[in-house]
């Protein structure tokens, strides 16, 4: 229940209607608690203050209407601007980077302030009667829409400004690399299993391994897809539930097929229809890949943009470069992180659930092969490359993760001696080369 919750309001946050119907409701709610007001203190306000609409019930429908018009005029204008970002966007830096941009509460924001103020004008308007003997001009809410047409100028001001700062490159990759940290930080928090019951380090011996294969049912999926959710809440007390032992098959971000194993449940006899169906449930198959869960797929989106960036087509390392530079702020962060066990325990000691194994090297390979490979030519990507991978290692303090970046940094060297044509290219890369192998050498420094 509580990744579906997570799904569809991943998809809200995602999109451009939710908070401008939002803001639209309480524009609607706001024209009739202001007009409901005036009808009861428009003869207190003028006996009291003495304030009036200056030109009466005409000015104040001329007002309101020349407001209104302007409004919605203005709400399609930035709904232009919004396509042709969105446009220029994906051509320039891929399709899945759309949703980043959907994702931009001040866009979202924008477009609501003005379709809002659109209705709340609409609404006082027709509440404005200019016949002698049912005279009514709603003084303050006037006064109120004057006054939101003034903070809508000042909003579409600054979102010229924002729309030209959120299509540069920079800050595009920029704002991608916050959400990857954000991710890391989510799936391998800081204190990881403090509280909980002691994970012991050792796996289960080969025996139940060998017991766990042969005895088994598999659970396959429903439908083909990616998958996106895997509800941790669901799975562990089932399987205390149920005594059994439950092995996921695969991770959020990987593509599954229509009956492709998801889990494995021991002992297979204990696997009711019942309970294949709660398993299921904690699994969400969707169509494209979220980075709720899935770190690498945010990853791949740096990624995506540096292979664009070094294609012949756009010929631009400098962008490169600056994914390369987040990957490796990534990387260190990753680096610092305890690595989650994947075997997890009930109250009792018992082993009930075995997750994939998730390592530094996987998130290693995901950003380092793609640009290594598209990046054999480019001599400033390539040292960049081996420089950020010495950034790294001085926070990768486990052996296996620093194997995994001296194989990274050896295939980014052999890439370049192959494809850079200018010897002292190839000779200033074997020289960072050099000394990335020789910090990685030397022993890993204490944790601080």
């Amino acid at each position: 229940m509580q990744v579906n919750i997570v799904k569809y309001w991943d998809r809200i946050r995602s999109s451009f209607w939710f908070v401008p119907i939002i803001m639209a409701v309480g524009a609607v709610t706001l024209a009739f608690v202001t007009v409901a007001f005036d009808s009861r203190m428009t003869d207190w306000l003028r006996r009291t203050l003495g304030w009036t609409f200056v030109d009466g019930a005409a000015g104040a429908s001329s007002v309101m209407g020349t407001i209104a018009g302007s409004m919605i005029t203005i709400a399609g204008v930035v709904f232009s601007m919004t396509l042709v970002a969105l446009s220029l966007a994906s051509s320039q830096f891929g399709s899945r980077m759309l949703r980043n941009f959907m994702r931009d509460t001040t866009t979202q924001v924008v477009l609501g302030t003005f379709v809002s103020t659109f209705l709340y004008c609409l609404l006082v308007l027709r509440t404005i009667r200019r016949v002698e003997e049912a005279l009514f001009v709603p003084h303050l809410s006037v006064l109120l829409g004057v006054v939101l047409a003034v903070v809508s100028v000042g909003v579409l001001i600054y979102f010229i400004h924002h729309v030209s700062v959120s299509l540069q490159a920079n800050e595009i990759v920029a704002r991608v690399s916050r959400e990857l940290i954000e991710g890391i930080d989510r799936v391998f928090p800081e204190q990881i299993g403090r509280g909980a019951p002691q994970i012991p380090a050792k796996p289960p011996d080969a025996s139940f391994i060998n017991a766990f294969d042969r005895e088994a049912r598999p659970v396959g999926a429903t439908g083909d897809g990616y998958l996106q959710f895997i509800d941790p809440d669901v799975l562990l007390p089932l399987a205390m539930e149920e005594d059994v032992v439950l092995r996921l098959e695969r991770r959020p971000g990987q593509y599954v097929v229509a009956d492709q194993p998801l889990v494995l449940v021991w002992p297979g006899d204990r696997a009711t229809a019942k309970l294949i169906s709660q398993i299921r449930s904690a699994f969400i198959l969707g169509s494209q890949r979220t980075p709720r869960q899935d770190t690498e797929f945010t990853i791949n989106q740096l990624v995506e943009i540096a292979v664009r960036a070094l294609s012949t087509g756009v010929n631009d390392p400098f962008t490169a470069i600056a994914c390369v530079d987040h990957l490796g702020s990534a990387l260190s962060r990753l680096a610092q992180h305890e690595t989650p066990s994947p075997y997890r325990h009930d109250e009792q000691d018992q082993l009930r659930l075995i997750t994939p194994a998730v390592s530094f090297s996987i998130f290693a390979d995901a950003a380092f092969n793609q640009i290594r490979q598209n990046s054999r030519s480019s001599a400033a990507v390539t040292i960049r490359l081996l420089e950020t991978i010495a950034v790294v290692a001085e926070f990768a303090h486990r052996a296996e993760d620093r194997a995994a970046l001296q194989r990274h940094a050896e295939m980014i060297n052999r890439g370049a001696r192959e494809g850079l044509s200018e010897r002292k290219d190839r000779q200033v890369v074997g020289e960072r080369y050099q000394a990335v192998s020789q910090l990685l050498s030397e022993p890993a420094a204490p944790d601080k």
